[in-house]
């Protein structure tokens, strides 16, 4: 395991507990196994700390810079991406999750590290804020936290941080917008710029038909639109998926559920005192460091258990696992990984942070494992379908997790009654909805039928076993259910 850190002083050990419980929650994310995601988490914090302290430290020598570039946790977030990024690079690739290693050698992975220009909004956007805005931006939208206990923790008045909070809200959007400006575009995004700001700045606003069907095929553009929409209307999945990255949702949902159980490391105790979440402002230390490193760990392996839990069972049984309730990869006597001493020389960028090297670990992990039982997927996160007194060949259920303005996230979900080496899940839209992004499988879209087919690791199902497949997707008009849906060409029973 790896050993305690050595903090600079007690407001960086309770600021590097908070961390480490976010940059193990999303290495577990990227990850093949649990011995994977401890190495992983332990590289890339390693790293980012160094990378972090480095930064400061030129900014205390009066360089002009400010200190980070973004906040500390996704600071280390993307550390945990670049660090995953040279796992591959360098042969220790059947480490990481199937799907993170297709991503990294797309062109997706490459946005974030190629021109500054052309990186997501939302990265850009809050790399442009004052670090103390972007903080409160982050830990409200992403890590979920009460806006009171992240008001004590960056030291603003209560009685006036929502109002702070709708304007740092406003200015990231503005941010955003100048950016978006700023990015090259082709001439039919470029006549669209204007009329999408327009558009986005009302809730009220009905979207222009052919703006729609722009937003449907031009990534940058919708992008912008997730960005530039009103807070309610999907700015945490916007920053979670812009500034991480690859699994940036799902590690959006593991922090709602560990902040919604109360159990994230950090948190301000009922005494409202501050436990050091903004690096700039210095509370007094109330306890020894060693007193908080300990409670700390003790929280964070309680608050990682509870965000790596399945969403909801029926009868006592568990749902499948997926990226988003994995079972927990820390242990009791999980701790910080130790900061090696500074480089004499680092860049301030996050995307290009110093990449682990291949020496620091062993060569291989064990071979990892399926999660879950048997041979059934494990990164499914959806309830499973309830049986019924039916001897139907499946059952499946439709559920739509979230909705915006021309924009849905929703999950198939199928228990067979038979065994599978293979399948595909086919229905049709009613409203002309069209898949953006699938996950857990593949989509083809041929008009308003849509065929599902899995990923490599979901592909075998045990007879009464849940499957299925998350997306996201878009709509106007009217957003109902699909109908006939299909499990390997065969009808299947339809429930609630």
């Amino acid at each position: 395991m790896p050993d305690l850190p050595k903090p600079q002083d007690a407001t960086e050990a309770a600021l590097l507990s908070e961390c480490w419980d976010a940059v193990l929650s999303y290495a577990d994310l990227c990850t093949s196994g649990s011995a994977s995601a401890g190495q992983l988490a332990t590289e890339a914090f390693t790293h980012g700390i160094q990378e972090a302290r480095a930064d400061e430290a030129r900014a205390g020598r009066g360089t002009g810079r400010r200190a980070l570039r973004l906040p500390r946790i996704p600071f280390l977030l993307a550390s945990v991406r670049t660090t995953a990024a040279a796992w591959e690079a360098h042969g220790r690739g059947p480490r990481l999750d199937a799907d993170l290693r297709l991503w990294l050698n797309s062109d997706k992975a490459t946005r974030y590290t190629g021109p500054p220009l052309n990186r997501p909004l939302a990265l850009r956007g809050l790399s442009d804020m004052q670090e103390p805005d972007a903080a409160l931006l982050w830990l409200v939208e992403v890590e979920s936290l009460p806006l009171p206990v992240v008001a004590r923790r960056l030291r603003l008045d209560p009685a006036s941080a929502s109002r702070e909070l709708a304007q740092v809200r406003s200015l990231f959007r503005e941010r955003c917008q100048s950016n978006h400006l700023d990015t090259p575009m082709d001439s039919d995004c470029r006549s669209y710029a204007r009329l999408l700001d327009a558009v986005t700045r009302s809730p009220e606003a009905e979207t222009p038909e052919d703006l729609s069907r722009h937003l449907a095929t031009c990534v940058e553009c919708a992008e912008a639109a997730a960005c530039l929409r009103s807070p309610s209307s999907g700015l945490p999945a916007a920053l979670a998926g812009g500034v991480i990255g690859w699994g940036g949702h799902a590690y959006l949902e593991r922090r709602r559920r560990a902040a919604e159980a109360g159990l994230i490391p950090g948190r301000a105790d009922l005494s409202g005192a501050d436990r050091g979440l903004s690096p700039s402002r210095e509370p007094k230390p109330r306890v020894g460091r060693t007193g908080i490193l300990v409670a700390a760990g003790i929280v964070s392996v309680l608050a990682l258990a509870v965000s790596l839990m399945p969403v909801g069972s029926e009868g006592g049984t568990q749902a499948q696992d997926d990226p988003a309730s994995r079972q927990p990869v820390a242990d009791p006597d999980v701790s910080l990984p130790t900061v090696a001493p500074l480089p004499s020389d680092t860049s301030g960028d996050p995307s290009e942070a110093p990449r682990a090297d291949a020496s620091r670990t062993p060569a291989a992990d064990s071979e990892p494992e399926p999660q879950g039982e048997g041979s059934s997927p494990a990164r499914i996160s959806h309830r499973p379908v309830a049986p019924d007194e039916s001897d139907s060949y499946c059952r499946l259920r439709y559920e739509i997790v979230n909705e915006w303005p021309d924009g849905f996230q929703a999950t198939v979900t199928v228990t067979s009654a038979e065994a599978l080496d293979d399948w595909r899940i086919d229905w049709t839209f009613k409203d002309g909805q069209r898949i953006t992004q699938m996950w857990d499988g593949s989509s083809d879209q041929d008009g308003t039928r849509v065929t599902a087919t899995p990923a490599d690791y979901n592909r075998s199902v045990d007879a009464g076993a849940t499957f299925g497949v998350g997306f996201l997707a878009s709509w106007q008009g009217d957003n109902s259910t699909p109908r006939d849906f299909t499990l390997n060409g065969r009808s299947c029973t339809k429930v609630s």
